[in-house]
């Protein structure tokens, strides 16, 4: 009728009849062949980078909870408690990182370093602030990796390893911190000691801010070396450490200078208000 659509001479047939007939009339070249097994092989890899995404996001809130225990420390009547649960706390991250280990057995790790990257360095971040509390000094990147290699212990994972049983080595791997992972999470560590230097102050701790001012010097000093010659990411987190470590100082010169005529409960406020005075100066948010 009027007004209605046209019927094609194709309508006649199904859908999937015309499909097979026309594979059937254009059987697949090798090229299409080569094509199918290159979108197999993408599709595996997109796969495994959102997986690797997923885990990497799991570490990071993990390692922020453990940060967040640990400034706890401080104020805690008893830390040895606070210690104790941050280790628990950066085992589950670990078995995380395990797992990211496992996917990339086979792999070539850096072509899928920006999916793990930033759960890597929150992990630098809040295991180079534990060894901080528990030493006073910096750990380094080779102490970090000698945490993140991993046996198969359970029978379910030497089910699933495909190498021989007898072989140790088969059942021992592991995923390495890169330089400039743990460059940047040394980078972010010294945010965390600034509000460290922050809870001392306000829990009357004069001596704390004084030796965090050093730590925090001879890091920015390291970072110094290495200049614009590094990688961008690593001198864009240079001004950030410069700034925390501006504020470190002038609490420690705030201690020194007005510490004897102001209450102790009172130098907390005090230090915050200068910090938010520098931070109006540099612009900041």
């Amino acid at each position: 009728g009027s007004g209605g659509f046209r019927k094609r001479k194709h309508d006649n047939f199904p859908h999937g009849q015309r499909r097979e007939e026309k594979e059937n009339v254009n059987p697949p070249s090798a090229l299409m062949t080569s094509f199918k097994s290159f979108q197999l092989e993408l599709d595996t890899r997109h796969d495994k980078y959102e997986r690797l995404v997923k885990l990497s996001r799991d570490i990071t809130i993990e390692s922020k909870r453990t940060i967040f225990l640990l400034h706890r420390f401080i104020s805690a009547p008893n830390g040895e408690e606070i210690l104790s649960e941050s280790e628990v706390k950066l085992d589950a991250v670990r078995r995380k990182i395990k797992q990211v280990a496992q996917e990339l057995i086979g792999e070539d790790m850096y072509q899928f370093h920006r999916a793990i990257s930033p759960g890597l360095q929150e992990y630098v971040e809040a295991v180079s602030f534990q060894y901080f509390i528990k030493t006073r000094s910096l750990i380094s990147v080779e102490e970090i990796n000698k945490q993140l290699i991993f046996t198969a212990e359970d029978r379910e994972e030497t089910i699933n390893m495909t190498s021989n049983s007898h072989d140790k080595q088969s059942h021992t791997w592991s995923l390495k911190v890169t330089p400039v992972d743990y460059l940047l999470g040394v980078a972010d560590l010294t945010g965390e000691l600034m509000r460290l230097c922050i809870s001392s102050v306000g829990n009357g701790d004069i001596d704390t801010p004084f030796e965090l001012s050093q730590f925090l010097r001879q890091i920015y000093d390291g970072f110094t070396f290495i200049g614009n010659t590094g990688p961008y990411e690593v001198s864009k987190k240079l001004y950030t450490l410069k700034q925390s470590l501006a504020k470190v100082e002038n609490a420690c010169y705030t201690l020194k200078v007005r510490g004897s005529e102001i209450p102790k409960h009172m130098l907390a406020d005090v230090f915050s208000t200068k910090t938010e005075l520098i931070d109006q100066e540099e612009g900041l948010p």
